[in-house]
């Protein structure tokens, strides 16, 4: 089988290992010089199974509301004549009811549970060195909390969470200190934090192109700076691509894994998939050898920030912003991000300046992306990912392979 792979970030790599592995040629598509230099490029930096709580929850419109107005707010609305973002908004209000939650975070811890699975299988596949090349660090990750409302209901959240199968262990100060000593000048601060041991961390951008170079050394071509124009149908299904060139490339089935570019490069073909651009931050340090900085992964979910250690790199990234395809940076939801790290770690040091980045990621209203088979006979979705791209990514990309072979994927999960 012959099967093209629209999009070489993460998950479309990933997509692209997997069906390779299954016996299929396939070609990859991606308009950038190289892989994972969109969404995937700076990402959190964590495999985290353990922030599956989605946006949409009972909690999240007073948060919203409290926020409105505030620049740096950890989530930002801009207002718009937007119909594509007031559908999602709708959409997004209804995925807030309880029972909605419930399910919606049953889905995503259990396909990221499978995916880490996939992910530690494959680096024990490709062996040590493919971990190094990403910086891969096997802490874990602690949730800390500032606001003792939000530390009850992450206790409430990580026990839900326990009865789909992932354990999130809830800390006292001392305990969060314990793990992350660096955390140790911001005692003041905290009130409470939980732990979850099995979860990683690592340069999710360096990961990919890693995964690419592995997946071009087992046959799969990788077309760079390639856009693709539209799909090619004849007799009512997908037989391909075609490029903004013009040429015409064939396959017996294609994968969008486009992220936020999916909605809009299908709604000509009159499919409207419910993914909007969720504007994510991020500002990489070059840490001083002196600097105290976290080793473990750290998730502040009262500003919706995460830390990951990269080397001798600190990367600080999150919030949301609903502003279309805009892909201009905001300097003061730049600075809130290197501000925050320094009420948390004091003692933290660096070389240069922050380098800033901003991508955009693919949110459905539920959080829960979008897997399985289209409208479109022989085309075939790995999109909408929102925050957990990189999480998601390997499970997603095993998946999808066994649904495009028609072999039952193994997680319990939504897939179309």
């Amino acid at each position: 089988m012959k099967v093209l792979v629209l999009g070489a970030g993460v998950v479309g790599t990933a997509s692209a290992w997997y069906l390779r592995q299954a016996g299929c040629d396939v070609t990859v598509l991606e308009r950038q010089g190289s892989a994972g230099m969109e969404t995937s490029f700076a990402n959190g930096g964590q495999i985290s199974v353990s922030h599956a709580e989605p946006w949409a929850n009972p909690h999240a419109i007073p948060q919203a509301l409290a926020w409105l107005g505030k620049e740096d707010a950890p989530l930002l609305f801009r207002p718009r004549l937007d119909p594509e973002l007031l559908r999602w908004g709708l959409s997004f209000l209804g995925h807030c009811l309880p029972g909605r939650t419930r399910e919606n975070i049953r889905a995503i811890v259990k396909l990221a549970l499978y995916s880490r699975e996939r992910l530690q299988a494959l680096r024990q596949e490709l062996g040590p060195a493919f971990g190094e090349a990403y910086d891969c660090l096997e802490k874990g990750i602690l949730h800390i909390y500032t606001d003792r409302q939000e530390f009850a209901r992450a206790v409430e959240a990580a026990r839900l969470m326990g009865e789909f199968g992932l354990e999130r262990r809830p800390l006292d100060v001392d305990g969060c200190i314990a793990i992350e000593p660096s955390l140790a000048d911001a005692r003041h601060l905290l009130v409470g934090g939980d732990y979850t041991a099995s979860d990683e961390s690592g340069d999710a951008h360096r990961f990919t192109q890693a995964l690419a170079a592995r997946t071009a050394a087992a046959g799969v071509e990788f077309r760079y700076g390639c856009p693709v124009a539209s799909l090619e149908l004849a007799d009512g299904r997908v037989r391909g691509a075609r490029l903004q060139d013009g040429s015409l490339e064939r396959a017996d089935a294609c994968v969008l894994a486009l992220g936020s570019y999916s909605a809009p490069f299908l709604r000509p073909h009159g499919v409207r998939l419910p993914i909007y651009p969720a504007k994510g931050y991020s500002a990489t340090l070059a840490l001083e050898a002196d600097s105290i900085a976290p080793t473990v992964s750290l998730t502040d979910d009262g500003h919706k920030i995460v830390f990951s250690r990269l080397g001798q790199r600190l990367r600080i990234a999150g919030t949301a912003e609903f502003n279309g395809y805009n892909l201009e940076l905001n300097p003061v939801r730049c600075k809130a991000l290197v501000s925050r790290a320094h009420s948390l770690f004091p003692g933290l040091r660096y070389q240069g300046e922050p380098q800033f980045w901003c991508g955009l990621r693919p949110a459905t209203p539920s959080n829960v992306p979008l897997i399985g088979a289209s409208p479109l006979p022989g085309l075939w979705l790995n999109t909408g990912h929102g925050t957990l791209g990189w999480t998601l990514a390997c499970g997603s990309g095993a998946a999808l392979a066994d649904l495009i072979l028609g072999r039952p994927p193994e997680p319990d999960f939504p897939f179309s």
